[in-house]
């Protein structure tokens, strides 16, 4: 699998675009401003980086992600999963749930989504 890693920053950053694409390098300047607190340069220089991997397209001032975000989240997710708990899904569910209890529609959607992903 290609390497999706983003630190958080660049996930942040990878956000704006997703939210609003295609966004004009322009609009982009002024969101990346707004949410993230960032300079013109700041932007820049983070679209060039992103561009440079692969992430983000630079077309007549226009950028698209070429990645999407659940991609992404599923390699940040499998990663996490397997360096901290070994690669077990349930050791991460025990902690993930701690001492939290949820619903009974809660526990009733996570089974069906479990079920939908059971080796026949």
């Amino acid at each position: 699998m290609e390497n999706l890693k983003l630190c958080e920053s660049d996930y942040r950053f990878m956000s704006v675009i997703w939210d609003n694409e295609p966004i004009s390098s322009h609009n982009l300047v002024s969101a990346c401003a707004e949410k993230l607190g960032w300079k013109k340069s700041t932007t820049y220089t983070t679209l060039k980086k992103l561009s440079d991997k692969g992430f983000a397209n630079n077309q007549d001032s226009v950028i698209t992600s070429l990645i999407p975000r659940d991609k992404v989240q599923e390699q940040a997710s499998a990663h996490f999963v397997e360096h901290t708990f070994g690669g077990s899904l349930p050791n991460f569910l025990v902690s993930f749930f701690g001492n939290k209890t949820i619903s009974e529609s809660e526990a009733a959607q996570l089974k069906a989504l479990i079920d939908s992903y059971k080796e026949e």
